[in-house]
């Protein structure tokens, strides 16, 4: 099982591409985008529409168009693209809004399950894209 799916972690890449040019009036077309990550263009042209959506790229209009970041790498959350490609982050469906769990305030796993949802999402809201950024330009390549 995966946590963070394919086209997520594509969406990782893709913002990661973008964040140095940011403040830049550069941007990117799809095409180098999706060439620069690997990612085929027909994804990358899916999941550029979905961060836009949310408020975390932009297209520009132009004969220098292309993509960039709508906001600074230090205000994007992890959270935040996860949640643009795949939606919320909860650890198991007791713990989404709406359901009503038979065996609410009886579950030995209840409050073990609530306590590792709070520490995954506060994980990836503490954790930019400036330091993901930041910290894969540090380390060292396989």
């Amino acid at each position: 099982m995966e946590l963070i799916r394919r086209d997520t972690d594509y969406a990782f890449r893709l913002a990661a591409a973008l964040a140095p040019a940011y403040g830049d009036e550069k941007a990117f077309s799809a095409k180098v985008l999706a060439k620069d990550t690997q990612v085929t263009y027909a994804i990358t042209c899916k999941i550029l529409q979905k961060l836009a959506h949310a408020g975390i790229v932009k297209s520009v209009m132009g004969p220098k168009g292309g993509w960039k970041l709508a906001k600074s790498p230090a205000d994007v959350q992890f959270r935040h693209v996860i949640e643009a490609i795949q939606g919320p982050v909860t650890v198991n469906k007791c713990l989404m809004g709406g359901f009503e769990c038979p065996l609410k305030g009886k579950c030995p796993a209840h409050s073990k399950m609530a306590k590792l949802q709070t520490q995954i999402v506060g994980f990836l809201k503490d954790l930019t894209l400036e330091e993901f950024v930041s910290d894969s330009e540090e380390s060292t390549p396989l």
